[in-house]
């Protein structure tokens, strides 16, 4: 099995191309995700590249699927531009989503694409299962007020005084356990009238660098709360990227940010 590794910001993702899903697809992500004994990602992703628009399924470090990745979208699309031979590509690719539209150009660094990806429409999401579900969560201080939403995948943002003091390993899992799929939680709080101070639990994955997805839904909601303007930039652990929201003129929000390969392997198949 051929394998490329690539990371947005910090969000690391192994992409291999395949015919077809293989069945033991969720076995495989937990054996070559792992840090210690395997290859080491965030996510596993099986890309086709024979009709007309490349298609992407995503498994998280734990073996679950995941509907969309921001990060893990431009990390394909560079993934399909190195295996076609071309440093900029205008394509749509078919995620568990839906559709997507995905713009990528190369850099003076061959190692870095800098990509656009349409997220889609940031629709309510899932509820959790009580509207006071926060207050039983320890070691939460400071929250301001929070939000859902979701782009494919589910996501609830928590405005809060200080992200850093969250100790995303502890609060992350109890959150989770409040939705019926389970949920990426944002904690965030403004840096400015442009920008957005994130950091991330990820469903599936756990404490990650960036999430591409969830900057779309935290930058959409602050947008909506009045907290950030149509443009917004979101800083993360691991960069920052940009996310133009969903407006009454544009439906869908666009995120834009690097992606930046990391080199190739091959593992043997038994």
């Amino acid at each position: 099995m051929h394998l490329t590794k690539h990371h947005g910001l910090g969000n690391d993702f192994l992409v291999t191309f395949v015919d077809e899903v293989p069945s033991d697809a969720p076995a495989l992500a937990v054996e070559l995700c792992n840090r210690r004994t395997g290859i080491g990602a965030d996510g596993l992703i099986f890309g086709s590249d024979t009709g007309s628009n490349p298609v992407m399924r995503l498994f998280n470090n734990d073996g679950s699927a995941a509907e969309i990745s921001g990060n893990g979208l431009r990390c394909f699309v560079q993934a399909v531009a190195m295996r076609r031979g071309v440093t900029a590509l205008q394509i749509d690719v078919d995620t568990l989503a839906g559709m997507r539209a995905c713009e990528l150009e190369g850099t003076a660094d061959p190692k870095v694409a800098f990509a656009s990806t349409d997220m889609g429409e940031v629709t309510a999401g899932d509820a959790p299962d009580s509207n006071d579900f926060l207050d039983g969560i320890d070691g939460l201080h400071g929250v301001n007020r929070w939000a859902i939403g979701a782009v494919g995948n589910p996501h609830v943002v928590i405005d809060i005084d200080d992200p850093n003091s969250v100790d995303l390993a502890h609060v992350g899992p109890q959150i989770e356990a409040h939705f019926p799929h389970g949920v990426n939680a944002h904690f965030v709080r403004s840096g400015g009238p442009d920008e957005v101070l994130l950091r991330v639990w990820e469903r599936g994955a756990g404490i990650t660098q960036a999430c591409g997805s969830g900057a779309t839904v935290s930058a959409q909601r602050m947008h909506d709360w009045g907290a950030a303007g149509e443009r917004v930039s979101v800083s993360m652990p691991g960069g920052s990227a940009v996310v133009d929201v969903a407006t009454e003129d544009r439906p869908t929000a666009v995120l834009s940010g690097t992606a930046t390969f990391v080199g190739s392997v091959e593992v043997p198949r038994g």
